[in-house]
């Protein structure tokens, strides 16, 4: 029987909360565990955690091996006035195509005047290429 210290969901709907448990690793998230080795909440800032180290030590002395959340939890425990890495606010992705969508509506209002020179250009080849035929025949004839 191999042991997982692993994270048990808990709480209401949407309102998640988690025990820290010692599991055989066959059985599910949330089904039958050994023991509970404590509690994480992830919605209060900061979030608060609390481990037995000394149980999850003794675990991991019998060959329990830890997912790679609880073992950044364990090392949160382990240091507590370590600094905790701050969460990044990403924005979602209707706010990142707002903000994509405003840029480039800033764009094509300062390329207007581009759009132009492209037009003057236009003409300039066209005056070229009347002269250019008229001194190839002559250049050929030398």
């Amino acid at each position: 029987m191999t042991v997982k210290i692993r994270l048990a969901r808990a709480g209401a709907k949407k309102v998640p909360f988690y025990r820290i448990v010692a599991a055989d690793s066959r059985s599910p998230r949330d089904g039958r565990f050994i023991e509970i080795l404590g509690r994480y909440n992830p919605r209060v800032e900061p979030s608060f955690i609390e481990l037995d180290l000394e149980r999850a030590d003794a675990w991991l002395d019998k060959g329990a091996q830890m997912t790679e959340t609880v073992a950044k939890l364990y090392e949160i425990a382990k240091n507590p006035d370590a600094a905790v890495p701050a969460k990044e606010a990403k924005p979602s992705k209707k706010a990142q195509a707002k903000t994509k969508a405003a840029a480039e509506a800033a764009v094509p209002a300062e390329e207007a005047p581009a759009e132009k020179l492209p037009a003057e250009a236009e003409v300039a080849p066209v005056e070229e290429a009347e002269e250019a035929p008229a001194e190839e025949p002559a250049g050929a004839t030398e």
